[in-house]
């Protein structure tokens, strides 16, 4: 028989259950809101160079960003006039070197290569952010423009997290082209897919809204994405293809995931995507942005 005085020791202690989740939840979110940045970003350590992973063409770029951090990338110019500068954007951890491998076909062909270095990786003093990323990309962008790259004639080329850079990026010079790999709407979208029990547009600090931006890019556009991606699903990167503006191409690859969408067929995708960006532009020298 139930009477009132356990009844009443039930839910006192049903209520305690409760707190007890509530107070261990409200820690949990917070340790997240506190160790967002160490959650996004997984950065290298150690100083590397070109020679090291056979880009005997890459040399490093050292630049002072706006904040006053020396930051280093690698740089290799054009090797023609009429030759485009691809500019690569890395994802959110490892190192430089570890990407050699998509730039080097770029080389090969003539192109000019970028490669942009980020605070905290390779040695790079500073920690990552949002808008310490930005500044990183432009310090160096800047840097070569100055050394005679012509501004349209920059093709950005990002891959998981750096598609948010180079989409900013975008935005922000007049480049010939932009090409996306494996990109996002904004990390809020992917962090709310992931862990839809944690508030992240409340908790987000460094957001990438890509999709916000990606109506500002006047520039063609080249969309990669694995249709078996389960860090950021494809649902994401035909949503942004989707807002994009004309003109605009994207390749969805059925057999592949978040890590593995740059294949040999890729290369090939991604080289005759540069082959048709107008060149003229360049040959008539045009308008650079000075830093």
């Amino acid at each position: 028989m139930i009477t009132p005085l356990s009844k009443k020791h039930f839910y006192r202690r049903f209520g305690g259950w409760i707190l007890t989740l509530a107070l261990i939840y409200a820690v949990f979110i917070a340790s997240i809101g506190l160790m967002q940045r160490h959650l996004l970003y997984f950065p290298s350590g150690g100083r590397f160079v070109p020679q090291e992973w056979g880009a005997k063409e890459l040399q490093p770029l050292q630049v002072t960003t706006e904040d006053g951090l020396k930051i280093t990338s690698w740089y290799s110019p054009a090797r023609a006039r009429d030759k485009l500068t691809v500019v690569f954007f890395q994802g959110n951890s490892g190192q430089l070197g570890t990407r050699v491998y998509k730039v080097r076909p770029w080389l090969d062909a003539g192109y000019g290569v970028l490669m942009i270095g980020y605070r905290g990786f390779d040695g790079n003093p500073g920690a990552p952010s949002e808008e310490g990323l930005y500044r990183d990309s432009q310090a160096a962008i800047d840097a070569i423009i100055a050394q005679g790259a012509p501004e349209c004639g920059l093709v950005f080329y990002g891959e998981s997290l750096g598609t948010g850079v180079a989409a900013q990026m975008a935005t922000e010079y007049d480049a010939a082209g932009l090409i996306l790999e494996a990109p996002y709407t904004s990390i809020a979208d992917v962090g709310a897919h992931q862990y839809p029990l944690v508030p992240v547009n409340w908790l987000l600090r460094d957001r990438f809204d890509t999709l916000g931006k990606i109506k500002e890019v006047h520039a063609p556009l080249l969309l990669l994405h694995g249709e078996k991606d389960q860090v950021v699903p494809i649902n994401f990167g035909k949503e942004l293809f989707a807002a994009a503006g004309e003109p605009k191409q994207a390749v969805f690859l059925p057999d592949a995931g978040h890590n593995n969408v740059y294949n040999l067929k890729v290369q090939e995708i991604v080289l005759s995507f540069l082959s048709k960006l107008p060149t003229d532009p360049l040959l008539n020298k045009c308008n650079a942005k000075q830093p």
